[in-house]
């Protein structure tokens, strides 16, 4: 990709990042205010609560702290897992670690259902501030809420590469608009600039008593998408994505103090955005609500390809089993399609928006799954942090616990109201990461490699003896020091030889993007061996013209398929798994004829 001005990615992180937090200003101050007396003490602890949210969980500990933590500039949940499971020695502590990050990238998959419906639903109840829409019934907005959902994941296949330039101009009009109509707001109450000092926090909190856990629970709605920061940090870069933030904290904070000053006389608005916007300008309103609306869908669309970036970074990391990945791009490597995953949030999204109606009722399922991801990660930072002997940071991360510990908590009161969702939907990816881990452990156990130095005499024995196929032919493998049953079955058992044998291994790098193709060398009369040296991030690409590369011409390529049969209840679910997942197969181009690539079936007995 090429270099781009210091401005453009700034712009492009807006468009790419920040749209989900950016729209957080939508529904956060509404929802608070439904269980809140609208007086000034509140709205002013309400503000300061905030503002130093955003201070305190997104600017510190993510800008701060999270972006130091990288793998080859690579991050979030599952990159810092396995950065931690690198760092840590002690071999519980470091099982207690992974685990924690398959259930922090669960639950960030959880975030990503729930947060386009309650986006998308806002932004369309909007409309009933316009007069002619004012009466329109609340199955209506809900029908256009889930027509809007359908489109956006209908064109996920063609990929976002070509409007995705778009995205960062319109999001800094977004962030302009919020900024411009909460100034314009607080000019009409300058008092409620009041809230920027931390001692109103403190003392509503203080007032409050036990209610204030219950009004934390909706106060973390203005930090959704915060993960986004440090997961997008790879393709987009730490240096764009910190001066993306500044614009984007200005424009945030300036809404929520314009929302409250509005609030000081407003009359009975439900939608304070909306209401803010209507009360300064009527010329503007629909414009603004036009503008809302087309901010929400690129927000969605930004957890949608965050989602798809964690399943694929969990497909390379083999804690998933493998999907069909598509590249939609030619130049941006985190444009990527994966249908199942896509049709599933799909699903997901119109389900949650069906059974929910209302942004303020979702609002009740939302903050389960983006508060345990967030504790989570502080949790782990601090433990790599201590590990590495760097104190200062280290401590800075207990006190963060405690607030993220804080968080979550007070987002288990919603448990009974729809919280629940949060926990079902992060249970499925959850489960599946465990089932596959466990069953790939196993399988490990059972298939049985041989050392290339007792492969080698036995090779040349057949090679001398058996009669040869003509032409060459190509055996796939991990790695070719350890020669894998397949090809022990094809040889020795069904003395398939050919006059030239190359042994193909692919080896995934520590590097997340790269690519290199060895000379083939000779290890023996008749057999050959090259690697192709893939990124971790591009392990599912395409290996044809690595092959081809080689100039070696094959007369057939074979690859092994691990055929499970079990009897035993558990290790069912795994066998499933495995027959539903594409084959090797699929990294190969689909124009390929299909009598040059050959499948060996191996069983294995789970037992």
């Amino acid at each position: 990709m090429e270099k781009e001005s210091g401005f453009r990615s700034t712009l492009r992180a807006l468009g790419l990042v920040f749209g989900d937090i950016g729209t957080s200003p939508i529904y956060t101050m509404t929802v608070i205010f439904l269980l809140l007396p609208r007086v000034q003490e509140n709205v002013l602890g309400v503000v300061s609560l905030i503002i130093w949210t955003l201070i305190i969980v997104v600017y510190i500990q993510y800008v701060m702290l999270a972006m130091r933590l990288d793998h080859f500039g690579e991050g979030g949940i599952l990159i810092l897992r396995q950065i931690a499971v690198k760092t840590i020695k002690n071999t519980s502590f470091a099982k207690v670690i992974s685990v924690l990050g398959f259930l922090g990238a669960s639950f960030l998959l959880g975030d990503g259902v729930i947060t386009p419906s309650i986006s998308i639903l806002s932004a369309v109840e909007g409309i009933k501030l316009v007069p002619a829409f004012a009466a329109t019934p609340v199955y209506m907005i809900v029908a256009v809420s889930v027509f809007i959902a359908f489109l956006l994941f209908l064109i996920q296949s063609m990929g976002s590469d070509r409007i995705a330039g778009a995205f960062g101009p319109v999001m800094f009009l977004w962030f302009l608009a919020l900024g411009a109509s909460g100034i314009r707001s607080i000019m009409e109450y300058p008092a409620i600039l009041n809230a920027l000092n931390p001692i109103y926090a403190i003392k509503f909190c203080i007032s409050q008593g036990l209610a204030t856990f219950l009004i934390v629970s909706q106060i973390i709605l203005c930090a959704t998408g915060a993960e986004a920061l440090y997961a997008d940090m790879g393709h987009i870069g730490k240096k764009p994505i910190m001066k993306a933030w500044n614009i984007a904290f200005i424009a945030l904070a300036l809404s929520y103090l314009g929302q409250g000053a509005y609030l000081f006389h407003e009359a009975g608005s439900t939608v304070l955005l909306f209401g803010m916007v209507h009360h300064e300008s009527l010329l503007i309103y629909i414009p603004f609500l036009i503008l809302s609306i087309v901010a929400t869908v690129i927000a969605s669309q930004s957890l949608i390809s965050g989602a798809f970036s964690l399943a694929y970074q969990a497909i390379v990391m083999r804690i998933i089993p493998l999907l069909r990945v598509r590249f939609t791009s030619s130049h941006l490597k985190s444009q990527i399609y994966i249908g199942v995953v896509n049709w599933a949030l799909m699903f997901m999204v119109m389900l949650m928006m069906v059974t929910f109606r209302k942004s303020e009722n979702l609002a009740a399922a939302y903050g389960l799954s983006v508060t345990g991801t967030m504790a989570i990660t502080v949790f782990t930072m601090g433990a790599i942090f201590f590990h590495r002997h760097n104190w200062l940071l280290g401590v800075i991360c207990i006190p963060l616990f405690v607030i993220n510990l804080m968080f979550f908590g007070s987002c288990l009161t919603k448990f009974p109201y729809g919280g629940y969702w949060s926990l079902i939907i992060a249970a499925i990816p959850l489960v599946l990461m465990i089932i596959w881990v466990t069953g790939e452990r196993k399988l490990r156990k059972f298939k049985r490699t041989v050392p290339l130095d007792k492969f080698l005499p036995h090779f040349e024995s057949l090679y001398k003896k058996s009669p040869r196929v003509p032409g060459t032919a190509i055996f796939t493998l991990p790695d070719y020091r350890h020669i894998p049953p397949y090809i022990e079955i094809l040889m020795s058992d069904q003395g398939i030889i050919y006059e030239d044998n190359v042994l193909a291994s692919v080896i995934i790098t520590e590097e997340p993007h790269g690519f290199r193709v060895t000379k083939p060398r000779v290890l023996a009369e008749g057999l050959r061996q090259f690697e192709i040296h893939l990124g971790y991030m591009d392990a599912g690409r395409d290996l044809t013209p690595a092959i081809e590369e080689t100039r070696i011409n094959p007369r057939v390529l074979y690859y092994a398929i691990d055929r499970v049969q079990t009897t035993k209840l558990r290790w069912l679910p795994y066998k499933l798994l495995v027959r539903l997942s594409p084959s090797f197969l699929s990294f190969l181009k689909q124009s390929a004829s299909n009598r040059m690539i050959h499948g060996v079936a191996y069983r294995v007995d789970f037992v």
